[in-house]
């Protein structure tokens, strides 16, 4: 596996701002019928995603990357529940039903993977390389 050097280079994090990204016209179609919690909910679910691969990236320590992870991984689970409950409330479509569930699992599914990579390697962080000054 390559070396990552920023979170940005993270395909899980592309996948969740995407995601993110492609949500924000049906978020704010729930703003318009006045389903104003549901659409906050969502929206810091969404985001969740991707603020917390980032969050525990930067944090230089594989374990506390490995937890930010699980908490990324339960936010895909949250909003693939929201999305139910929008279905069942005919606040959006089949078809956008489907494909962000699909979404959402597909980085649910990276993620778990990912942790599991982190959890069986020797990869520490960066906070635990020591480098000898002269």
């Amino acid at each position: 596996m390559a070396t990552i050097t920023k979170f940005e280079d993270i395909e899980i994090w592309q996948l969740a701002r995407k995601l993110n990204k492609e949500m924000y016209p049906f978020l704010q179609s729930l703003i318009d019928t006045r389903n104003y919690e549901l659409n906050k909910q969502m929206e810091r679910a969404s985001g969740s995603i991707m603020d917390n691969v980032a969050e525990g990236f930067e944090r230089d320590g594989t374990r506390e990357f490995i937890q930010f992870l699980a908490i990324s991984k339960g936010s895909a689970g949250e909003i693939r529940s929201q999305l139910y409950r929008a279905l069942d409330r005919n606040l959006i479509t089949e078809d956008q039903f489907n494909k962000f569930q699909i979404d959402c699992k597909l980085i649910g599914d990276k993620i778990g993977k990912f942790m599991n990579y982190l959890n069986n390697s020797n990869i520490k962080g960066k906070k635990f390389t020591t480098t000898t000054q002269k």
